[in-house]
């Protein structure tokens, strides 16, 4: 298993279960923004903003949360793939806006998990600046509350 690193002794092993979405975010921003992992190049001050109500904050601020909320996301589904990326650049590049899917399963049901996105990035520095998502919340929906095995 590959380890991420931003600096020495530091490593994202505890992101491991959704690493197919860390990958496509950072490969949908390629050489617009600097380092290797998704954590790499969020800003500190980032604002990571959510346009649905399902457990998470409407609004994270700074890289530190972020990466709080994520550890809650990673103990709770596991991602076998992120796909059917479509990249929109906008602004000379200081705005991304991706389109994509991802699928897992629910680790707490093993109910399969099946979702789209649609994400909206400001770029300043060469960092995320301003995240916000959009999601299929139906999908995520009937995926949390259905019954397991």
């Amino acid at each position: 298993m590959k380890t991420r690193r931003n600096m020495p002794g530091q490593t994202y092993a505890e992101f491991e279960s959704i690493a197919p979405y860390f990958d496509l975010a950072r490969g949908a921003l390629g050489d617009l923004v600097d380092g290797e992992h998704f954590f790499d190049v969020v800003d500190e001050n980032t604002i990571y903003e959510v346009l649905y109500d399902l457990g998470w904050p409407r609004i994270i601020r700074g890289r530190t949360a972020l990466m709080a909320a994520f550890r809650g996301y990673a103990k709770s589904i596991a991602l076998h793939a992120a796909d059917h990326l479509v990249t929109h650049k906008a602004d000379d590049g200081r705005v991304v806006v991706i389109e994509y899917e991802v699928h897992g399963t629910i680790l707490a049901t093993g109910v399969a998990y099946e979702n789209r996105f649609c994400s909206i990035i400001r770029l300043e520095n060469r960092r995320i600046a301003h995240w916000r998502d959009y999601m299929d919340s139906h999908a995520a929906w009937n995926a949390l509350n259905a019954r397991g095995h």
